[in-house]
């Protein structure tokens, strides 16, 4: 079906008669454009999460380019829209707390202007849920242009991840067994290019994610960011969103239950970040749709995990990418996906798959030889963890799958920095290390507090993994065991808030259970003498943030975008 132009969403502004269409027209000859350039065409939104304190996506100026070039060439009209940038490194206390903001701006931008498609630019940690959180709102056609993985970190004769070998080589440094020289070199080696964290850390999670929903070209989650395979990428999305238009193919139509199972099962089989917790929950609600963490639990233990990539296995995102990409790691899993719906590439993802092949067998691993046999994500219940956590247990000891030890309490984080190293603690590597105050409203936002410091004296004495509890998250570049996004936070009452010092706690990733070893009698004693904390912020967006903000479980979404509702389409005569 080919959408004739009067049906177009942006006929309205541009099509009909009147003084307001007089204006729009001389308006957009104001910016240079012919009548003939424009009048008729779909109009294509490009959302540029481009900053220059953004430097995941400090090329996404030049692929706009590209892919209004793509635009132009399928016959659309391309406009250029900067939209909040949310640099994962810089952006305090957490670009969690912004993440619904961007998703709010995406939305309403996409609604109030002549729009009649929309490519996003994104892909530092929270741009990609964010933007297709919004644009699932809108629900127009879309593509994603994942900004692409960094090329591989040198230090020395060593390849670096970035992430994953800054919280390994911090540590040595923490430990005495490398000095300032070398942590200066490493600086230097670590990140060597624009383009997100090069592991299968948070970034590249999502951005695979996205493809395995379909809403990117096949393959372009793990084109490295400097290619010149992601400028041709680009303009292809550019060429693809106009057919979409054309097609009237919207959001609706590619992002189903079976393609967010689709995205679960990617994700686990990938070693996948935590962090997709969340933000799959979070964006299959913006479809009208119930993802809970028990899908999460169930799906877990129908796939392996076939992706040897850091931090849970040994090589980078460029690895993959010439090993086959997406493609050919889905290939590896037909039988738990869902292969008839539809992409925007192609009319179903069966079709997309095929002929797709592993060049490196030892990075996309077969079903026969996985890193390991189930999804490298488990989802935790217990006393402590009621509403649920999560553990990345495959980037962890081994030794401390099943573990019960004393806790040690830390009620917030800077707390923690300032008394981790106290040898009053008496900190040895039984105990577990408990930090609340760093969940959704406690944090505030949530921020990726979760992989706690080992004590320099355990570090020194060899220790690299302990047990570690919390309402944080943490980066998807981490590693060891961190039990995570435990609910309900602290903040608002959960269990969590009512640990002391010295409490056994007992974590059972098997038996996927989190147990604190305190009797019902105690815990409501202990439950009647807590008062909530004070509020974080009493003005401005942290205050809105606050009175809207939903749970871990429920994907942190603001409960005013979350909940389903009609919004009217603007009136442009």
């Amino acid at each position: 079906m080919t959408v004739e132009a009067g049906s177009l969403r942006s006929h309205q502004w541009y099509g009909t008669e009147g003084l307001r269409t007089f204006s729009h027209r001389a308006r957009t000859r104001q910016l240079g454009y012919l009548p003939e350039e424009h009048l008729g065409k779909p109009v294509i939104a490009i959302l540029n999460t481009w900053s220059d304190i953004n430097p995941c996506h400090s090329h996404l100026r030049e692929r706009a380019q590209a892919v209004k070039r793509g635009v132009w060439q399928a016959g659309g009209f391309p406009l250029e829209f900067p939209v909040s940038t949310l640099s994962e490194t810089f952006q305090k206390p957490t670009p969690m707390l912004y993440r619904n903001l961007l998703s709010l701006e995406t939305e309403e931008l996409l609604r109030s202007y002549p729009v009649d498609g929309a490519v996003l630019l994104g892909g530092c940690d929270k741009t990609t849920p964010a933007l297709l959180m919004g644009a699932a709102s809108m629900d127009l056609p879309t593509v994603f242009v994942p900004a692409g993985p960094m090329l591989p970190g040198h230090w020395r004769q060593e390849i670096l991840g970035s992430g994953t070998d800054m919280w390994k080589y911090w540590d040595d440094h923490r430990a005495g067994l490398i000095g300032e020289r070398d942590m200066a070199e490493l600086q230097n080696g670590l990140a060597r290019s624009p383009g997100t964290c090069m592991t299968m850390g948070t970034a590249s999670t999502l951005t695979a994610a996205a493809e395995a929903l379909g809403v990117t070209l096949p393959g372009a989650s793990s084109v490295p960011a400097v290619d010149s395979g992601h400028e041709r990428m680009a303009a292809a999305s550019g060429r693809r969103i106009v057919g979409l238009v054309q097609e009237d193919l919207r959001l609706s139509r590619i992002l189903t239950m079976e393609a967010y199972e689709d995205a679960v099962a990617t994700v686990l089989a990938l070693g996948g970040s935590t962090n997709a917790v969340i933000h799959l929950i979070a964006m299959a609600g913006r479809s009208g749709l119930r993802l809970t963490l028990d899908d999460f639990d169930r799906i877990a233990r129908t796939v392996p995990v076939l992706a040897n990539l850091r931090p849970g296995g040994q090589y980078l995102m460029e690895d993959f990418h010439f090993a086959g990409g997406l493609p050919a790691f889905l290939a590896q899993l037909t039988d738990v996906l869902h292969l008839d719906r539809p992409t925007v590439a192609h009319a179903t993802l069966r079709e997309q798959l095929a002929g797709a092949e592993v060049h490196n067998a030892d990075v996309i691993r077969p079903r026969g030889k996985p890193l390991a046999d189930e999804g490298g994500l488990a989802v935790l219940r217990g006393n402590l963890c009621p509403d649920g956590a999560v553990v990345k247990h495959i980037a962890a000891d081994p030794e401390l799958l099943e573990h019960t030890g004393p806790a040690v309490v830390f009620d917030d984080y800077k707390e923690m920095q300032r008394t981790i190293n106290d040898p009053a603690l008496g900190i040895t590597a039984e105990h577990v290390l408990v930090l609340r105050g760093a969940g959704p409203l406690g944090g505030p936002g949530m921020p990726e507090y979760g992989m706690l410091p080992i004590p320099d004296h355990l570090l020194k004495q060899g220790v690299r993994d302990m047990v570690r509890i919390s309402d944080a998250r943490m980066s998807g570049t981490s590693y060891g065991m961190c039990v995570l996004h435990v609910a309900p936070e602290s903040h608002v009452g959960g269990p969590l808030a009512l640990v002391r010092s010295g409490d056994l706690i007992t974590l059972d990733v098997a038996a996927r259970s989190l147990h604190l070893h305190v009797d019902d009698e105690e815990l409501a004693r202990r439950r009647a003498a807590w008062s909530p904390p004070p509020a974080v912020y009493e003005r401005g967006y942290g205050a809105l943030y606050a009175e809207q903000i939903t749970q871990a479980d429920t994907g942190c979404d603001f409960a005013f975008l979350a909940r389903q509702g009609k919004v009217p389409e603007p009136y442009a005569g």
